[in-house]
């Protein structure tokens, strides 16, 4: 893998002789495979030398996939000055996190507006697609990439870049969750452990380190890590380079030079293996892989990209809070967001609140009558599994990790802080329990998959007792409402037979079917609201309210899956041994049903 560094400095632009060295440029870094995928990690002022080094080039239509971490300006402003944007047959993926009010799209488009800028986003040439993500993972060519949210007074992801046995992970711009960390000192809790799980092993860390401890007293809640913490989570994460990013424009080049030596020296004499360098504007990695290194499995993560449609604004945050202040600037933030809010003064409000209206976000005051870590504890032992589930937040002084651990705290929020940084906390949390509706994915064969189906002959017919027999013997056997046979066509899901629906067919983006025939085997969703891939898809949050769903999948003899036998409940089920052997047996009967003419049938 091969790595340059085009930006590296923080915040604003800072040409001139005194930053020649590191460079003045702001933050972007372009990463190629061994294959030639070329991904660049933000669009700061260094994308302008990025975009004309790849002109140079000349390497014909030019496909390549932009990362963004977070929409500050420092990250985004070369957008308009990148050249391969505005060539026709040049085809580029846009990557950013999904915000609350506006895509991807449409957050990149506004600082090209007229008031700003003379040219607008629909005026380049290249083909571009935009793409909403939240927390997961996702393939670009043959690199693997993971998000995670960092801590930022935006919404902002860090990325871990995997191919060719190589591990790269880009985390700018991140704050450390605990205020003490800042120092290298201080419990490690469990957001902070969750980032160094993140980066844990990997062969080059690209971090924010823009400032020292001795300033950061100063700097808390403006999102930025330490030279300490940073070169804490290295190690602790036993990460085997460590690049050091973000330079604040305040540092000169032999500030910076003298920073680095003072941290190499520390690590030498502490006998540590960790190799530590400032990044400097031009500066070319060549990443060997390492034989002895297991490649990374993601069997808990979700993909990350989101549509545009979910509902991510209209959520429910419940506020347990006395002091009035704080209320006032919570609630403020989250109501100009779009935000519902409901406010409880004690303890024992609050848990009332949490059982009667269920919502996406709790946060409450440390030292709130009746004590917020006792009201956590008395939420998640309620016997409710989504209560169970749902973010809470402490707002305090100070992190009391064990505390904290003990009675279920999902996150910290330490005084003081900014608004916006309040703001941000809360809307990642959010983010992450609002955006759990994941669109199917496409089959790596569907074009051969969809003339399989065509070749039945069988789509957009009338309705046929054969079919309607076989659903209405399923509803009665399973006892549910609703009882499917669906055909998965390009865009849409169509019911050849519907027991218990009022229509006829859904768009596929919305089909639970359509992430079934993926895997040809049965799959069973038990609760839909406990569910990553549904909690939050129009069907389950509205009518008809879906809780539980089984399908088998409709396999034929070349071993196309071309639909589902499926079941459908208002109530979450589940299914034994025997009951899926049932579902299966009945899917046969429809199978050979649709391998059967209509006329032959007859």
């Amino acid at each position: 893998m091969r790595v340059r560094f085009w930006g590296t400095r923080g915040s604003i632009p800072k040409p001139g002789p005194s930053t020649v060295r590191y460079g003045g440029n702001t933050s972007c870094v372009e990463v190629r495979s061994a294959s030639g995928t070329l991904v660049v990690l933000d669009c700061g002022t260094g994308a302008l030398a990025l975009g004309a080094d790849l002109m140079q080039r000349g390497e014909g239509p030019l496909r390549g996939h932009l990362l963004i971490s977070h929409t500050h300006w420092d990250h985004i402003q070369g957008l308009p000055f990148f050249a391969p944007l505005f060539v026709p047959g040049n085809e580029w993926d846009i990557y950013a996190p999904h915000g609350f009010l506006q895509s991807v799209r449409e957050t990149l488009a506004g600082q090209m507006q007229h008031t700003y800028f003379p040219v607008d986003l629909a005026q380049l040439g290249a083909t571009i697609r935009y793409h909403n993500l939240t927390e997961g993972v996702f393939t670009v060519g043959d690199i693997t990439v993971s998000s995670r949210y960092l801590n930022h007074p935006a919404l902002t992801l860090g990325y871990r870049l995997e191919a060719d046995g190589v591990t790269v992970a880009y985390c700018c711009d991140h704050e450390p969750h605990s205020h003490s960390l800042a120092y290298g000192l201080g419990e490690i809790g469990e957001q902070d452990g969750e980032h160094i799980e993140f980066v844990t092993g990997v062969d080059l860390l690209i971090h924010d380190s823009q400032y020292r401890a001795a300033e950061y007293e100063a700097k808390i809640g403006w999102g930025h890590s330490t030279l300490e913490y940073v070169t804490a989570v290295a190690q602790i994460g036993r990460v085997k380079s460590l690049a050091l990013t973000h330079h604040d424009p305040g540092r000169d080049d032999a500030t910076i030079d003298r920073e680095v030596e003072e941290i190499r020296a520390k690590l030498r004499a502490a006998g540590a293996m960790l190799t530590v360098f400032a990044a400097a504007e031009g500066q070319i990695l060549e990443l060997k892989p390492d034989p002895t290194q297991a490649p990374s499995h993601h069997p808990d993560m979700l993909p990350a990209e989101i549509a545009a449609t979910p509902q991510t604004t209209d959520q429910l945050v419940l506020l347990g809070i006395a002091d009035p202040e704080l209320y006032a600037e919570l609630s403020g933030a989250l109501l100009a967001d779009g935000t519902r809010v409901l406010h409880a003064t004690t303890g024992a409000a609050a848990a009332e609140l949490a059982l009667a209206e269920t919502p996406s976000l709790i946060v409450l005051e440390r030292h709130l009558p009746g004590d917020g870590l006792e009201t956590c504890h008395a939420i998640r032992e309620a016997g409710d599994p989504v209560l169970a589930a749902i973010p809470i937040i402490i707002v305090a002084a100070q992190e009391e990790v064990g505390a904290g651990i003990t009675a279920g705290i999902t996150d910290w929020l330490i005084k003081p802080f900014s608004e916006i940084y309040a703001l941000t906390r809360m809307r990642a949390w959010l983010m992450r329990v609002t955006c759990r509706w994941i669109q199917p994915p496409v089959p790596a064969n569907e074009a051969l998959r969809l003339a399989a189906l065509r070749s039945l002959a069988i789509l957009d017919t009338a309705p046929e007792e054969r079919f309607d027999r076989l659903t209405r013997i399923a509803a009665a056997s399973f006892d549910v409402p609703i009882a499917l046979v669906t055909l998965v066509d390009e865009r849409r899901q169509w019911f050849k037979s519907s027991c218990g629906a009022i229509f006829g067919e859904t768009p596929r983006d919305l089909a639970f079917c359509a992430h079934t025939i993926l895997e040809k085997v049965v799959m069973v969703v038990p609760d839909a609201l406990l569910d990553q891939r549904f909690a939050d898809h129009p069907a389950v949050v509205g009518d008809p309210r879906v809780r539980f769903y089984a399908g088998c999948p409709l396999v034929l003899d070349d071993g196309f899956c071309v639909g589902t036998l499926c079941l459908v409940d208002t109530r979450p089920r589940q299914l034994d041994a025997t009951a899926l052997r049932l579902l299966e047996d009945l899917a046969g009967l429809v199978l050979q049903e649709l391998k059967q003419p209509a006329n032959e049938a007859l």
